[in-house]
């Protein structure tokens, strides 16, 4: 989708400027006018037969303007007149090529954009339409017509397009402002408290609007929510009622079209359809490249999730990050010293960038996990409508969840499972209204897209604290979630019950019962030595988690889990977290025996030590240091013996994070009680000193510290 946004960059010149978008096209004479009709040519068969449902006045004005640049275009091309024009005339050639550009975008934007954000953008882009008929009017206002041999009947063509574009005044359809109004006058009912007649609502999204049937309506629903993230706040209207509208439709979809539908259109997943280009892929690269200011100064790929950092550069947040985890302490570009390491998202580029990206059909997945979530800003701040009509919506689901049909309860958990995405309100209400018994139910379905949207559902609604409890006392659901772990018919429905595990072994009284619930543990474990990358991630969170509470650390052993944990210490994703949780473990005697017995545990952690991230070998350190402590002498003497741990353990003396640097001090502490120390570590000396100056007396009140990434979260699914 190429959005009237783009459009109004482009018109206003905003940086990045136009040049970005469109890199200056060296051409000779002739090829510059043959260019101009294979555009405007392409132009005009990709969009004069669309039958738009909005803006057809102003589009068919537009597309006959470019029908007759055509004309004048392609009688240049076969008399021969192009191949010596004026310099003047080259300059508004070059001014047309931009113009057809914008015209794709503005004509894209009609075409591929839902009815309902035409809609809401009526006059927005009415606007549009008439700045383009301005520009043009402009364009030939300049246009040196004497300086061109052209025919009688081309020349009266162009006169003839002239004045009536210096006439043209902006157009907005009565019919469609009707519609606009109508729809706003729905959002006050609902703000209000009440909710509209329902042959009211069917004359306006049925008749109105022909959105007649319930796919129809998750398209529409869709693309509204992608507005609201793409634009991150500079949206109009704004992105509180546009949650409102959402809500509205999401609402209608179900009170009008019931809950009846293709199981192949639930299956979960976002399938984002690479549209087909417009225009022709010859042309396209003649304006197609990556814009410099879109590609990141270090990795120079396209920027997926762009920040600024404390010197005013842009740089993609992957490879800052990285930068920085290396210790470097200085900004890549220009080599000034950061005053510090926060990270700002740069919301404005990477706007530009989902857009263009959208307008010229490359694909563009968003990064998960960034610094505030979709789910957060969707649901920042929602308006009274959009509570009400949601409220509204979750009475018809769980009424479905409850008596309808397999399909009806599958396309209803799909329902919850959306609606618990978008806010604490909704989770709070859903599970008030006496969902999760329903829900839990559903988990044991033989129905695989049942199955994934209830979980997924449970998962979303276990993020609200007070649903956590709900979940927990509600009869059979831990095992439920605990049997889909296990079972589950689909690789997401696994995935989302272990993330659900995390999610409630939030709260310390649930992470016993978690981890005593038969099965839980072992599949945990199996998810983190053979599931997918995100797998890997939910299992081994939900098993540092578990690791918190000591009590559990005899059950983790004999599930398996510490076996898989030291084998997770080589997954660069995942290795953070499974050092820190078997940093943990380590600490009862029992732990540190059977880490002690891994053959691989001491290299892992050793080699992250070497090479990983700053937690990472911060929560390696700090295993190792437990593992001396509660290991004893057997233990302490074969880390003693570790190859290279002298080397290591100097530099993350002077090179760690702080707290790294005292868990590394405490460890040399250690070392140096030991008979062999002098064998071993002669060389520590210096750095332990360094580093024990900072911390005299303090190894105690870090003993028991052992890091987590602050980025981990529950997903939103």
């Amino acid at each position: 989708m190429a959005t009237a946004a783009i459009f109004s960059s482009l018109r206003r010149r905003r940086s990045p400027s136009l040049e970005a978008f469109l890199a200056p096209v060296d051409l000779t004479d002739v090829a510059l006018v043959q260019t101009l009709v294979s555009v405007s040519t392409e132009l005009v068969s990709c969009f004069s037969g669309k039958s738009l449902f909005f803006q057809r006045k102003n589009s068919r004005s537009l597309i006959r303007k470019i029908e007759v640049f055509v004309v004048l275009l392609e009688y240049l091309r076969d008399s021969g007149a192009g191949s010596a024009l004026s310099s003047t005339t080259v300059v508004c050639f070059k001014e047309l090529y931009l113009l057809l550009y914008r015209s794709k975008i503005l004509l894209d934007c009609c075409v591929q954009s839902s009815k309902l954000w035409l809609l809401l953008q009526n006059h927005t882009i009415s606007g549009h339409f008439h700045d383009l008929n301005q520009e043009i009017s402009t364009l030939l206002d300049v246009f040196p017509l004497d300086d061109v041999e052209l025919s009688e009947d081309v020349r009266e063509q162009i006169d003839l397009m002239q004045k009536q574009s210096r006439k043209a005044t902006l157009f907005i359809d009565k019919d469609e402002e009707d519609l606009r109004v109508r729809f706003f006058s729905f959002l006050d009912e609902f703000e209000k408290g009440n909710i509209p007649n329902l042959v009211d609502l069917k004359l306006f999204f049925v008749e109105g609007l022909g959105i007649k049937d319930a796919k129809s309506f998750r398209v529409e629903t869709e693309f509204l929510e992608e507005q609201i993230v793409n634009h991150e706040g500079d949206i109009e209207p704004t992105a509180s009622v546009l949650n409102g509208f959402v809500a509205i439709a999401c609402y209608c979809r179900f009170l009008l079209y019931g809950f009846e539908e293709n199981e192949v259109e639930l299956q979960i997943g976002n399938r984002k359809m690479l549209r087909k280009g417009l225009i022709s892929q010859e042309i396209a690269e003649t304006f197609i490249t990556v814009p410099k200011d879109f590609c990141c100064p270090i990795s120079l790929d396209l920027m997926r999730d762009p920040v600024i950092i404390s010197t005013g550069q842009t740089y993609d947040r992957s490879s800052i990050s990285r930068w920085m985890e290396e210790g470097h302490c200085t900004c890549p570009k220009t080599g000034q010293m950061l005053m510090n390491t926060r990270l700002v998202p740069n919301r404005a580029l990477r706007n530009l960038i989902v857009q263009w990206c959208t307008a010229h059909g490359i694909p563009y997945d968003p990064p998960e996990n960034t610094d505030s979530s979709v789910e957060a800003f969707a649901a920042a701040m929602p308006s009274k409508a959009a509570i009400e009509a949601n409220k509204a919506t979750a009475t018809l689901l769980i009424h479905q969840l409850a008596r309808g049909s397999l399909g009806a309860k599958s396309v209803a958990a799909r329902g919850i499972r959306l609606l618990a995405k978008t806010g604490r309100e909704n989770r709070a209400f859903i599970a008030e209204a006496g969902a999760i018994p329903h829900l839990r139910k559903l988990l044991s379905s033989t129905n695989s897209v049942a199955q994934e949207n209830s979980v997924t559902a449970i998962l979303n609604l276990s993020i609200h604290d007070k649903n956590k409890s709900k979940i927990m006392n509600e009869k059979g659901c831990l095992g439920s979630i605990v049997e889909v772990l296990r079972f589950g018919l689909t690789t997401d429905a696994r995935e989302n019950a272990a993330a659900t595990l995390f999610s409630l072994s939030a709260v310390h009284d649930y992470k016993k019962r978690i981890a005593d619930e038969e099965g839980a543990v072992e599949a945990l474990a199996g998810l983190l030595r053979a599931g997918t990358r995100r797998g890997k991630k939910d299992a081994v969170t939900a098993l540092f988690n578990l690791s918190t509470h000591t009590e559990n650390c005899l059950r983790m052993i004999d599930a398996g889990a510490v076996t898989a944990l030291v084998g997770a210490l080589g997954n660069e994703g995942v290795a953070e977290e499974a050092a820190g949780a078997l940093a943990l473990i380590v600490r009862q005697p029992i732990g540190a025996m059977a880490v002690g017995g891994e053959e691989t545990a001491l290299a892992g952690l050793v080699g992250m030590m070497r090479c990983g991230t700053p937690k990472g070998k911060e929560n390696a350190v700090a295993a190792l240091l437990e593992l001396c402590r509660s290991g004893g002498t057997a233990a302490t003497e074969k880390v003693l013996k570790a190859p290279a741990l002298a080397g290591l353990l100097r530099n993350l003396l002077f090179t760690g994070t702080k707290r790294a640097r005292r868990k590394a001090a405490s460890l040399a502490r250690v070392f140096q009680r030991s008979e062999n120390y002098s064998l071993h570590f002669g060389g520590l000396g210096a750095g332990y000193a360094f580093a024990g100056d900072s911390a005299p007396n303090r190894e105690s009140s870090f003993a028991n510290e052992v890091s987590l990434p602050v980025s981990i979260s529950v997903p939103v699914l």
